[in-house]
Formats: structure tokens, C-alpha cells, sequence
């Protein structure tokens, strides 16, 4: 069989690589979207009803970029007929001299996000049946609220397939030659293309190593988990309950979700898991974080049962600083990267795809890309690691 010809082939249809291919799509060009799983799968970083989707963030970069992102995904929303957001505010909880609450107050009064700061006299009126803990502080970022995640993906593929996209499910990449054009084999051909995109999440550098580099990325797998309500509606979103954040409480964050996807289940997670390999996820049995989770459900949240009701599994691909690669690879300059989402990457899908489009056609990209940049670590080839 003949090599296959594209302007663009990007590998991994996550959220980052959907919206890559549909950016690049919209700006013309023969695109070709490879997934080594049968679509929809829960095997990756995407899958999942629900995101928080949030401008409320520790650095100015992260809420610049969000001010984009809101306008990609109403305009996602309108191309797809579906709803894709619900915004219920993200209550950001945590010792008011802790450092990372510190963090986030401050860029948000920088940056003007609009907020609700709940003193503690009035935090039991505006949001009930939770315990604060003496010392923290609260702020509301108004503008949040709740990504629809599967049902995002499923638009951002549909709209791309109408732009005259090609997606190929179950196609596992088998080698990757770079050049002009770049070579990337299935099991069913080999394509050729103009310019790579590398989005693949916990695999990334399974595939670059086909290209002799190897980025510092750690697999984590994440429990999922959701809490029953003792009372069924007393965290509703219906009931105008918010997502929230709680900062500097336990070793990493603590977030939740208002009882949605599931009626009467609260989604309550930490963020950090146990390292993992990609391919024997479900081996990884460590459940130290659902320990956590059940002490702080009893201590703050009293509506719930400290048990969990449904656990789900999810993968983190992290980077040392918890910051994206967005990057040319340093060697092949048509071969693009979007890696180590570190599990705050969702939300971001339409400004990631837009900016490493911009990379796989040469244009300059529309944000500073330099705390994404594969040089900020220790030297990157294979070699080398």
C-alpha cells in the first residue's frame, strides 16, 4: 500500500490533539487524526463527564490564556449545537497566609477576574454544609464553572470531521521517521506528512523515542472519586453549589465538582496519584490518596458519606514544574509537541490546539511560549536520560 500524504498528521485525539486537528483543519489543511484506542475510550487523560474550567490560577500565563479559551469554547458551543459549560463559580478555599492561596488571590486581583471574597461571618450563608477551617480565606471566581468533557470531545471531532478532517481510531503508532515529509507506520500504513503533532499523554515518550528524545515526564494514575450525599441535592448544582479548589489543606490540592453527572454523588478528588505505567494502569492498586480524601470528607464536608461511592480511573502525564511542553522538538523543527498536562490541562484545549497548530505551520504562536519550552530542563536526549 502506498504512503498516505497529509499536510498534517497529529497523534493522540485527547482534548489536545482533537482541538489541534481542528485548528488546523480550520486553517485549510489535509489533517489526519491518529488514536491508538477505539473511540470514545476511558483509557487516557480525557475521558470523564466533567472539568473545571476556572481563570482563577497561581500564574498570570495560565489566566491569560483563559480568557481565549472561554471565547474557543462558546464558539465550539455554536459550531456543535451542544452546551458545553455551566457556570457554577469555583469556591477557592485555604489558610489566608498559606503561600499558594497567596498565589492565586493575588494573580486574580491582577489580572480583574471577577470575584465574591466570603468573610468567615458570611461564608456558612453563601455556602452551606461546609466546615471552613479556622485561617482560611475564600474567594468565589465567578466566572467558573463545569466543562461537559466527554461530550466537549465528541463536538471538537465532529466539527473537525466537518472541516473534511480524517480520524483513525485503533491505530496504534508503530514507528515515527522524521524528515521532510515525516513518516509515521500503523499497523495499516504509512502516513506522510508535511509537519507532526505529538499529543499522545502518558505515551508521549514512548513516541519520541522513536525521534531520540525522552522528556521528563511522570505517569500518575488517578483515583476518581465521588461521595454520596446523606441528603440527595444538598451539594447540587441545581442548588447553585460550586465547584471548589482547596489550597495548601494537604500535600497537593483537593478539588470537587457539585453533584451533577451522577444525581446524588459528589465529585471529590486529590490531585496526585501514584506513578504508573500507562499500559498496566488498572495494576496500580495504591489507594493512600482515597485515605486522604476520607479524613477531609468527614472533617469539611458533613452532607457527605466519607466513603466513596464510585471510583474511576484517570492518568496524569507530569513535568517537574506541573507546566505544559508546548514545543518544537530541538532536533526536528516539523515535529511539535504538546505534552505534560499535569492534570490541569483540559480546560486549556482550544488555546493549546490553536497555539501548536501555529507551531506545525511555522507561524509565530499568539502566546509567550517560554515557560513551555523543552529547554527549561536538564538535556533532553535520549541519551542523556
Amino acid at each position: 500500500m502506498p504512503p498516505e500524504d497529509f499536510d498534517c498528521v497529529v497523534i493522540g485525539a485527547g482534548v489536545q490533539g482533537c482541538f489541534t486537528a481542528y485548528h488546523l483543519a480550520k486553517n485549510g489543511k489535509r489533517t489526519l487524526l491518529l488514536e491508538q484506542f477505539v473511540l470514545p475510550h476511558s483509557r487516557g487523560s480525557s475521558h470523564g463527564q466533567t472539568r473545571i474550567i476556572r481563570k482563577a490560577y497561581e500564574h498570570d500565563f495560565y489566566t491569560h490564556m483563559m480568557a481565549e479559551c472561554y471565547q474557543l469554547w462558546a464558539q465550539l458551543e455554536k459550531e456543535a449545537g451542544v452546551q458545553l459549560y455551566r457556570r457554577t463559580g469555583l469556591l477557592l478555599m485555604g489558610p489566608e497566609k498559606g503561600r499558594d492561596f497567596q498565589l492565586f488571590r493575588d494573580t486574580m486581583e491582577r489580572n480583574a477576574i471577577p470575584t465574591v471574597t466570603l468573610a468567615p461571618g458570611e461564608f456558612g450563608r453563601h455556602i452551606p454544609h461546609v466546615n471552613r477551617s479556622p485561617g482560611d480565606g475564600a474567594i468565589v471566581d465567578t466566572t467558573a464553572g463545569v466543562l461537559y468533557a466527554d461530550r466537549a470531545l465528541r463536538a471538537v471531532q465532529e466539527v473537525f470531521r466537518r472541516l473534511g478532517g480524517v480520524i483513525k481510531d485503533g491505530e496504534k503508532v508503530t514507528d515515527v521517521q522524521p524528515g521532510s515529509p515525516v513518516a509515521v507506520t500503523t499497523a495499516s500504513g504509512t502516513y506522510r506528512a508535511k509537519s507532526l503533532v505529538i499529543t499522545a499523554g502518558p505515551w508521549a515518550n514512548t513516541l519520541l523515542s522513536h525521534t531520540e528524545l525522552q522528556l521528563p515526564l511522570q505517569v500518575v494514575k488517578i483515583n476518581v472519586c465521588y461521595w454520596r450525599e446523606k441528603t440527595p441535592g444538598t451539594y447540587a448544582v441545581r442548588n447553585r453549589f460550586p465547584c471548589f479548589l482547596h489550597v495548601d489543606v494537604a500535600e497537593h490540592h483537593i478539588y470537587g465538582l457539585p453533584s451533577n453527572e451522577y444525581p446524588g454523588l459528589v465529585k471529590v478528588c486529590y490531585h496526585m496519584g501514584s506513578e504508573t505505567d500507562p499500559d498496566e494502569r488498572d495494576r496500580q492498586t495504591d489507594r493512600g490518596d482515597i485515605d486522604v480524601l476520607s479524613r477531609y470528607i468527614a472533617r469539611h464536608f458533613p452532607g457527605l458519606v466519607p466513603t466513596p461511592a464510585v471510583v474511576e480511573s484517570c492518568m496524569y502525564t507530569l513535568t517537574p514544574d506541573h507546566h505544559f511542553v508546548l514545543d518544537c522538538h530541538p532536533s526536528h523543527r516539523n515535529i511539535v509537541i504538546g505534552a505534560g498536562f499535569s492534570g490541569h490541562g483540559f480546560k486549556f484545549g482550544p488555546v493549546v490546539g490553536k497555539v501548536l497548530c501555529e507551531l506545525a505551520l511555522g507561524r509565530m504562536p499568539s502566546y509567550d511560549l517560554s515557560p513551555f519550552k523543552i529547554q527549561r530542563f536538564p538535556p533532553h536526549s535520549k541519551s542523556a536520560l
